[in-house]
């Protein structure tokens, strides 16, 4: 009989199972299995939190509803080609694989595509990225700049095929054709946004005389499409280098109806490429036609004025008068000026000559004062000692140098004062000559004999003259004379009549 006196489960009898036995690793190897064979891909709805760029390039975050949450993970490969730029708050739609990390013991999803659930929160994440740059001041109406009337070059930023492009090259070509550099881009999809913006920063960079022209105007243009389409333009890459441009920069991105970011950070917005293409330009005919019409407004203004001009200068000249009767009454008065300033520059020099003689016959020759000295020393010799000779020598001496440098001065100061007066004179009779008046535009005739003609009755029709101006002298011959009517005489002018002084 077999003993049954010993307690159950007891050390010396293992309890009887049929489960296998597992360690943690084989366990976790196991779970790890069977999730991704049920769940080997799946997509997955929720909002991002503890969204994370780790500096392997890898991101970790996790994704929430109301009632549960799923770790996620995207490698570095797959996380550039995302097409957005993930960011706690999206709601979002991943697409991946279910594993497990055993070194945790949980469970979470390999992410291998990205995109915004819907449109309500593509628009929703747009507006909070407009309050935000706005809130920046990349929007502010002050940091727009005025395009340039008529550009040289043109830059245009789009696709290199497609419509986009050939729509605005033709209506360049319509209206002003102009230099166009196109710097062909991806326009939607992965990587687009960061080709736009360096594709702005490019044309930016540019140096003005350089090999490649550096565009006076930018053009950033797309069709249209859906919101997803246009997303690239939204990206704050693209609005900040749209913003930074120095170069003035029109936004033509979809339709009249389609709005990206861009459009708030460029300095004007077009409803369509085409349209960007006749903002960035004039028409050509019209041009022509307003400079022409321009041209017609100006030559006729031009006339009218010259007419006007005219008849106020024929005025003018009827009631200046005959300028020779002008000259008459001062050319006269200055010839008798001139005649009395010499004899009266004549009369001065004789006074002065006068006075330097006798001033000059007072005064002894210095050899003659000698003369006398030397005679007087050797009358005196004899009776005096050499001592008082030699004094009365040097006192003599003394005496005949302050006498000659008394004389010479006198004769200086007379001959100074004497070529002073002359010149004064001098000056008075060149500011009176007739000289004077030919030099203001006035001419002086003479007839064959050189006699003034000065009035109409002595210049008979066929008279040959002479006319002298300022200078030089020129023949001419009179034509038929006319007297004119008689000036009357101004109010306050004595006599009454005659023609008054101009001196």
């Amino acid at each position: 009989m077999t003993d049954n006196s010993a307690p159950f489960g007891s050390a010396t009898e293992p309890l009887p199972h049929n489960l296998p036995e597992y360690t943690v690793s084989e366990l976790s190897v196991v779970l790890k299995q069977t999730l991704e064979e049920r769940f080997g891909r799946v997509r997955v709805k929720g909002e991002l939190t503890g969204f994370k760029r780790h500096t392997s390039g890898h991101l970790y975050f996790r994704l929430k509803d109301e009632n549960a949450v799923l770790d996620g993970v995207c490698w570095r490969g797959t996380a550039a080609r995302l097409g957005l730029r993930p960011e706690d708050g999206m709601e979002v739609v991943c697409t991946g694989r279910i594993t497990a990390y055993p070194g945790r013991s949980q469970y979470q999803i390999v992410v291998e595509t990205m995109e915004l659930a819907g449109v309500g929160a593509l628009l929703k994440l747009l507006e909070e990225r407009r309050q935000r740059l706005l809130a920046e001041g990349l929007f502010a109406p002050e940091r727009k700049r005025k395009l340039p009337f008529l550009p040289e070059v043109i830059g245009v930023v789009t696709s290199p095929t497609g419509a986009v492009i050939r729509d605005i090259l033709h209506r360049l070509a319509e209206r002003f054709p102009r230099r166009v550099l196109i710097w062909p881009v991806a326009v939607q999809g992965e990587g687009a946004a960061e080709q736009i913006a360096q594709a702005i920063a490019g044309f930016n960079a540019l140096r003005p005389g350089g090999a490649v022209p550096r565009p006076d105007l930018l053009i950033v243009a797309r069709g249209g499409g859906s919101l997803e389409d246009l997303w690239a333009f939204n990206e704050e890459v693209v609005v900040r280098a749209a913003a930074a441009s120095a170069i003035p920069l029109i936004s033509a991105v979809g339709h009249e109806t389609d709005t990206t970011l861009i459009d708030f950070a460029s300095d004007l917005r077009a409803p369509t490429p085409t349209a960007a293409a006749e903002l960035a330009v004039p028409v050509r005919a019209e041009l022509l036609a307003r400079v022409r019409d321009d041209a017609r407004r100006l030559a006729a203004t031009l006339l009218r004025e010259f007419a006007e001009q005219r008849t106020m200068l024929e005025g003018l000249a009827r009631a200046l008068g005959d300028p020779r009767r002008i000259l008459e009454g001062p050319s006269q008065r200055l010839d008798f000026a001139g005649e009395a300033l010499r004899r009266a520059m004549r009369t001065e020099l004789d006074g002065h000559r006068a006075r330097v003689a006798e001033l000059s016959a007072g005064i002894p020759h210095p050899r003659h004062v000698i003369a006398l000295k030397e005679q007087s020393l050797k009358t005196a010799v004899a009776g005096l000692s050499i001592r008082p000779l030699l004094d009365e020598i040097t006192r003599a001496k003394k005496d005949v140098t302050r006498a000659s440098a008394g004389l010479l001065a006198a004769i200086e100061r007379i001959g100074s004062d004497a070529t002073r007066r002359l010149d004064g004179a001098a000056g008075l009779l060149e500011s009176l000559s007739y000289q004077r008046v030919l030099d203001r535009g006035f001419a002086l005739v003479r007839d064959s004999a050189d006699r003034p003609v000065t009035s109409v009755a002595a210049a008979a029709p066929g008279m040959d003259v002479t006319l002298r101006f300022h200078d030089g002298e020129t023949g001419a011959t009179i034509g038929g004379a006319r007297a004119l009517p008689p000036q009357p005489s101004r109010p306050g002018r004595k006599g009454g009549g005659g023609q008054g002084s101009l001196l």
